[in-house]
């Protein structure tokens, strides 16, 4: 089988964990599709290797040899996912799924984006970050808690705990979403650069966890330990390495295996990107209008805000062609009181809502 760029893989995944647990479709939802229920379970199934289609002989070896470990390489696409669609839910491309048993995202990954390069890099980074925070918790027997980077201990405290192992993480992310990366052209190159990217993201903000100990929360003694942040916050750097992202023009030339792609800078007056920054060499359509060959739905039908002047704002989201204003009845608890003890009691309150979508 041809070996086909990470989307596509993920959606290999996708398709075997769906023909497990025997749920329907990608769910629809304000004019975005997002992850149903079926995926609810996702990453709690075992995953039977030789099922998966396309997989090249190099992810087969490592799926075979870390078959425990895959559960975790499938919770972390979903959450990939997840934090994708979270940090462009207010822009015109809001990290839209379809229900293709291959490109879960269309075609609008085919090109050499930003958005190409983000979802490789949030999705090589939720790999590695859910392989990390499994072996922390003991899920697999593989792998566990990291006790090489230690170094001294600060006044007032010392070692303990578990540090999570994000070498690992790493490791597994890479072995298995690189394999694929493997041609001599400029999009594998691409690739690679921004799955180790995403996975550098998480090196770059680990930090040490601590807790006190003493009679009455003293604080005599802290245990400290290496940890993960939040995936929200690896999202957010993420997303502003997209904003940031480097420009690239593609080179040829020839190396003894034959001719080879290579990427520089288009600008030389900009600082050259570094092992951490995205990197793109193809312009994305602006995504106003729906488009089939781009994987562009259009902007039409999607809530704006009105108060805004940024790209959620109602000019740019809805693309110059204005917007639609509706109201809508929400149910809400309101007037709450506590009673002693110990339980809250509210009162329901229909409040009413100007809610503006594209025209």
């Amino acid at each position: 089988n041809d070996a086909a760029p990470l989307p596509k893989l993920l959606g290999l995944l996708f398709q075997r964990l769906q023909r497990l647990d025997g749920f329907g479709c990608w769910s629809y939802s304000s004019g975005s599709l997002a992850i149903g229920h079926q995926y609810s379970s996702l990453g709690t199934q075992p995953i039977l290797c030789g099922s998966i289609p396309g997989l090249v002989p190099k992810q087969l070896r490592f799926c075979r040899n870390y078959v425990e470990i895959m559960p975790s390489v499938a919770e972390g696409v979903k959450i990939g996912i997840q934090e994708c669609q979270h940090q462009f839910r207010g822009r015109r491309w809001n990290c839209t799924t379809v229900n293709d048993s291959l490109a879960i995202f269309g075609p609008v990954l085919d090109k050499a984006t930003r958005e190409s390069a983000f979802v490789h890099a949030i999705a090589s980074a939720g790999v590695a970050f859910a392989v990390t925070r499994s072996c922390a918790e003991g899920s697999a027997n593989i792998c566990g808690c990291d006790t090489r980077h230690k170094g001294s201990p600060g006044e007032g405290w010392k070692w303990g705990g578990c540090s999570e192992d994000v070498e690992f993480g790493s490791m597994v992310s890479r072995e298995f979403a690189d394999a694929r990366e493997n041609r001599p052209d400029a999009r594998s190159a691409m690739n690679r650069h921004n799955n180790e990217a995403g996975r550098t993201s998480i090196i770059e903000l680990m930090h040490l966890k601590c807790k006190c100990h003493g009679l009455s929360g003293s604080c005599e003694v802290k245990t400290c330990w290496w940890s993960q942040p939040d995936f929200r916050v690896i999202g957010d750097y993420l997303k502003d390495k997209y904003d940031s992202a480097s420009e690239m023009v593609v080179e040829k030339h020839r190396e003894s295996r034959g001719w080879v792609e290579t990427l520089r800078p288009k600008y030389n007056f900009f600082k050259a990107p570094t092992e951490k920054d995205l990197v793109y060499y193809e312009n994305s359509p602006n995504f106003c209008e729906p488009n089939p060959e781009t994987g562009s739905f259009g902007t039409r039908d999607r809530i704006c805000n009105v108060t805004s002047h940024g790209i959620d704002g109602c000019d740019l989201l809805c693309c110059g062609r204005g917007h639609n204003t509706r109201t809508e009845k929400r149910k809400e608890k309101c007037h709450c009181i506590f009673h002693w003890c110990c339980y809250v009691r509210c009162q329901e309150c229909i409040r009413v809502y100007d809610v503006h979508t594209c025209k």
